[in-house]
């Protein structure tokens, strides 16, 4: 079972929103219903699952109501209609005190612009969610250290947040959200607010520090790029507030939906997120001892290649051989491949990207064997498929819809914007939160 389940969740801000859910249901668009009833459709039947320890990321364009969506997750914003079950309970269901455990034990929130409290130092900081849950001193500064070392600030617990850099100032209320070891991490554009090379270096941080605490991780973006590289999965929302596609990034690159998707990954170099065994293929390979010189020949002139890879009995890559040097060996009517076998052939790991192998594909004589960590042949990949990739990441002729034009349909009057009713309502419940309830 999924550790959160979204069922048919919607909302809708305005007079009387289930006056909208009829219409939603019969398919009318933001604008349609918006016309017939005053009401702006933040979130239009999204269903989805999101598994135990995964890092799920929700992205779309301004409007398109992904941050309404995580502030759903934990109630800071009401849905209209829908179900949230989160290991098999409904949320929407919950009352007060049972949402504020789920708040301050299972669900944590990383906000955009940090909410840290100017007064207090690092680790007030990092402590106060548990102090406000009633928890002792002593526990919750053993708490509040650990996850302070954790997010690397151990030496700054007595500084101010106006002492830090923003990277720093966001490492704080990660710590405060991870203080209490919840199961659930909520990040709201957690680094959209940071320099480049600082948003770099903390989605590198992100990616180690789920590497060792294994949390279920909801991440909220605009940036695909951002995007591609820390989710496991990706649920792109469209500007109807409709969950246009939802997979890993390779089927995301790979097989993209409709237009709406197809527009936002015609500039997106594939090889950064593609990895090796993604365009990796079969190759020709002979068995050493079995295979001897007139096997390794008759079966390249049959396949209609000029080398075979060789491996032992148990699939372990030992080289290749060449059909000259096979040749050379049969006309002599000797029988074993060894004097022949070349290890000069580079290998990779399946889950290397393209990027990396760029150089190498263009340069290197013989295609590249993909091997596992223990030289187990999987496939090979030749300087063709490479660059098949990287044409394919700079076509823009092969997407029909441009992003701009995406960005036109979905923009809308101030008025009228899902993210602009929600980020006020939104904005309420964080102050609230952050001073009551949800700072961990």
């Amino acid at each position: 079972m999924s550790l959160i389940s979204i069922r048919n969740l919607s909302k809708v801000f305005g007079p009387n929103p289930k006056r909208a859910l009829p219409l939603i249901r019969q398919g009318l668009s933001r604008s349609e219903i918006l016309a017939k009833t005053g009401c702006t459709v933040a979130i239009n039947g999204a269903s989805f699952d999101i598994e135990k320890r995964e890092t799920f990321v929700v992205m779309g364009l301004s409007g398109s109501g992904k941050s309404t969506m995580i502030r759903c997750l934990n109630r800071l914003i009401e849905p209209t209609a829908g179900e949230i079950l989160f290991d098999g309970e409904d949320i929407t269901k919950l009352d007060r005190e049972a949402l504020r455990n789920l708040r301050r034990y299972k669900m944590s929130m990383v906000f955009q612009h940090f909410g840290l409290l100017p007064q207090r130092s690092v680790l007030d900081n990092v402590e106060f969610g548990l102090e406000i849950s009633g928890m002792d001193k002593a526990t919750r500064t053993e708490k509040a250290m650990n996850a302070i070392e954790l997010v690397g600030l151990k030496g700054f617990e007595q500084s101010r947040p106006s002492e830090l850099s923003g990277g720093m100032q966001q490492r704080v209320g990660l710590a405060r959200a991870l203080a209490n070891d919840p199961e659930v991490l909520l990040m709201d554009e957690a680094f959209s607010a940071l320099d480049p090379l600082i948003r770099t270096q903390m989605q590198d941080e992100l990616i180690d520090l789920q590497a060792r605490m294994h949390r279920t991780i909801v991440f909220i973006t605009h940036d695909l790029d951002e995007a591609l590289k820390l989710g496991d999965r990706i649920a792109i929302l469209g500007p109807e507030g409709r969950v246009q596609q939802i997979g890993t990034p390779e089927e995301i690159l790979c097989d993209p939906a409709d237009d709406y998707v197809r527009a936002f990954i015609q500039n997106v170099d594939r090889t950064r997120v593609l990895t090796a065994a993604t365009i990796m293929q079969k190759h020709p390979t002979v068995t050493h001892p079995k295979d001897g010189p007139g096997t390794a020949t008759r079966l390249m002139e049959k396949k209609r290649t000029d080398l075979v890879y060789v491996t032992d009995t148990d699939r372990k890559l030992m080289g290749i051989v060449t059909i000259d040097d096979a040749a050379r060996l049969a006309r002599k009517h000797q029988r074993d491949l060894t004097p022949v076998i070349s290890d000069r052939v580079y290998t990779t790991s399946p889950d290397t990207a393209l990027s990396d192998l760029l150089d190498t594909a263009v340069t290197s004589r013989y295609p590249i064997a993909v091997i596992d960590e223990e030289r187990v042949l999987l496939g090979v990949i030749d300087r063709g498929a490479v660059l098949a990739e990287v044409r394919e990441g700079v076509d823009d002729e092969a997407a029909p819809v441009r992003l701009s034009d995406i960005e036109d349909s979905a923009a809308a009057p101030d008025e009228s914007s899902p993210e602009t009713d929600s980020d006020q309502e939104s904005d309420a419940a964080n102050r609230h939160q952050q001073t009551e309830e949800a700072v961990q």
